[in-house]
């Protein structure tokens, strides 16, 4: 498409001495691309880099022009695979030629070795000047059942998934998503291993640290059920607080088996504070101590002696269950109903 002017000098190829016209044929377009070839080839035993623009998508990956028509294979894009290869068209980069074929003239490169070597670069500068306690910005770069990496401006950091949230969580997911910007604080770097541990909680403070004076023994708390368990059910009663409310402090008479028989997940519910363990944060529940124990004033409201009346509950090889109110049953032992039989 370029203009010219007659007296210009322009380096062509020489491609006949003479066609049928008895002419010699020269080529602009083959000497520009010899010329590139002739460089691209240079690059490439120098370990250099050559910058291309991306210029469709291919079967397998995107061709690039750097110069010559280039192969960048999908694997060698990024060192996330790209969900959209359509996304990079037009873009510039800066690429590794990994592979040539004079013979062929094809040429293969590789954006992903670029970025690992800059990624390499940058993590040894981070790791010389990082510390412990020192707060970071990063960016979610995958979630496991165990923690989340965090990309730490080339060096992945391990957020565990207990240096989440001074709560419970059962996933990362439910607390972080893929790409998300994060703010966390280095709690230990190894520069040897090249490991970085990374948490989040510690930027906001300890709930459990005066956890006695929030929540006094024998003192009534209201939460959120968070989780139901044969043995109990966990109550949320502050953020990043649980307690635990043990299967037998649900009633008083009733035989629970199940805590699901009568309470829901994310129920509101009252309860009493029974015990703290602050070094293992462990909160002990009661929810039948909010109603007297109806066992206590037995002695005084059924003496020894007296006659009274009540409704047959149930029946057994035994004998038989009288309710004497809604909390409290006696049993009629088959000994003792009969004089005679």
């Amino acid at each position: 498409d370029e203009e010219f002017a007659v007296g210009d000098e322009i380096e062509v190829l020489l491609e006949r001495l003479e066609n049928d016209d008895g002419m010699i044929v020269l080529s602009k377009e083959k000497a520009a691309h010899k010329q590139n070839w002739d460089k691209i080839a240079k690059v490439y035993q120098d370990g250099g880099l050559v910058k291309g623009k991306v210029k469709g998508v291919v079967k397998g990956g995107l061709m690039v022009n750097v110069g010559v028509e280039a192969f960048l294979p999908g694997s060698q894009i990024d060192i996330i695979p790209p969900k959209d290869l359509n996304e990079y068209v037009g873009n510039v980069y800066d690429f590794k030629i990994v592979k040539i074929n004079d013979e062929r003239k094809n040429v293969v490169l590789s954006r992903r070795e670029v970025i690992e070597a800059e990624r390499a670069e940058q993590r040894q500068q981070f790791l010389e000047e990082v510390t412990v306690g020192d707060t970071v910005e990063g960016m979610v770069k995958n979630l496991t059942d165990f923690g989340a990496f965090v990309d730490l401006k080339g060096m992945d950091g391990l957020l565990h998934i207990t240096d989440m949230s001074w709560g419970r969580i059962n996933h990362p997911s439910e607390m972080l998503t893929i790409a998300q910007p994060i703010t966390v604080k280095i709690l230990e770097v190894d520069k040897e291993k090249e490991r970085v541990s990374l948490g989040l909680k510690q930027l906001t403070p300890n709930p459990w640290e005066d956890i006695e004076s929030k929540f006094p023994i024998g003192g009534r708390v209201k939460g959120r059920i968070t989780k139901l368990v044969p043995y109990g059910a966990f109550v949320e009663v502050a953020e990043g607080v649980e307690g635990l409310v043990h299967v037998s402090e649900l009633s008083w008479t009733k035989r629970i088996t199940r805590p699901s028989d009568v309470l829901t997940l994310d129920q509101e519910v009252e309860a009493v504070v029974l015990g703290i363990n602050k070094d293992e944060q462990k909160i002990s529940l009661g929810i039948r101590q909010l109603e007297p124990n109806p066992w206590d004033d037995v002695d005084s409201l059924y003496p020894i002696g007296s006659t009274i009346k009540g409704e047959v509950r149930n029946l057994t090889p035994d004998g038989a269950c009288v309710a004497l109110e809604e909390a409290i049953d006696g049993m009629v032992h088959v000994a003792v109903r009969s004089w005679s039989r």
